[in-house]
């Protein structure tokens, strides 16, 4: 298929997936998550392909989703919500349940759904410089895959959730977030070299080594958690919180720049 806001490359044994709206931060859109998801799924059938490395265009990873998309039709209720966001979020669990290792590259912001994306991800080599968050509760939102309690922890998540901060990569290496921080100019280099370092483990091996992780999780309850937050998210997204009002109001009569200036304001 043809990708739009994608670009999909090979050089075995190695995908690449990159999201490809860097003036938007790739910001991800509905467009944008069916062709993540078609692109997870042509890289998982095809057997030249032994890793997947997942990056953003331009100077960021992803900035989570796109505040300015108008959906078509128009989310009201909680079902409406519960059915789209529930979408979104297996694109992300067919990350975390990819049978081929999926490494993420990240430069710049990684934040809110695209901290997610990232989450999902086998192993994350950051860029120095980057950030990692979920600043999207300081204006009535809040995650939708919620790993992060499974990756970090309960009281640091509980930190970071509550108060909307991010993290540095640095920071993000000392709490599980990144295995490895390099410098911006060897990022690519630095993840090339690890997939192909791992490419070289038989794909049968990786199939039954990659499994029994995942399943330890899944006995733990991450499946039904997760479940349990698309419920909470959904009835969120339809509830009457007057700071979500107001940063929506901002949005809508002088744009997303002043809409999350104000935002931070109210934070510093």
């Amino acid at each position: 298929m043809t990708f739009e806001n994608i670009i999909y490359e090979i050089d075995e044994p190695v995908a690449t997936i990159t999201l490809n709206r860097p003036k938007s931060l790739n910001a991800l859109t509905q467009p944008l998550w069916r062709e993540l998801g078609e692109a997870l799924k042509k890289a998982e059938a095809d057997d030249t392909v032994r890793v997947v490395v997942l990056t953003g265009a331009g100077r960021s990873f992803c900035a989570g989703y796109d505040l300015t998309e108008e959906y078509d039709p128009p989310l009201k209720t909680a079902a409406d919500w519960h059915r789209s966001l529930s979408q979104d979020m297996d694109v992300t669990m067919a990350i975390w349940n990819l049978e081929k290792p999926v490494i993420a590259s990240v430069r710049g912001h990684c934040l809110a759904a695209g901290f997610e994306v990232a989450l999902a991800c086998d192993l994350t080599i950051a860029a120095e410089g980057s950030s990692f968050g979920e600043p999207e509760v300081r204006f009535g939102s809040g995650p939708v895959t919620l790993l992060m309690p499974w990756i970090i922890g309960m009281k640091k998540t509980r930190e970071l959730l509550y108060t909307g901060d991010t993290v540095t990569a640095e920071e993000a290496k000392q709490l599980g977030i990144v295995n490895r921080v390099v410098s911006e100019n060897k990022l690519e280099e630095e993840t090339r070299a690890l997939a192909v370092k791992i490419a070289l483990v038989p794909p049968e091996v990786m199939r039954l080594t990659k499994l029994p992780i995942n399943r330890t999780y899944e006995i733990m309850g991450l499946n039904e958690a997760l479940g349990t937050n698309i419920d909470q998210s959904s009835m969120l997204n339809t509830a009457n919180v007057p700071e979500l009002a107001e940063f929506e109001r901002i949005t809508k009569e002088q744009g997303l720049k002043a809409a999350l200036k104000w935002r931070e304001t109210r934070y510093s």
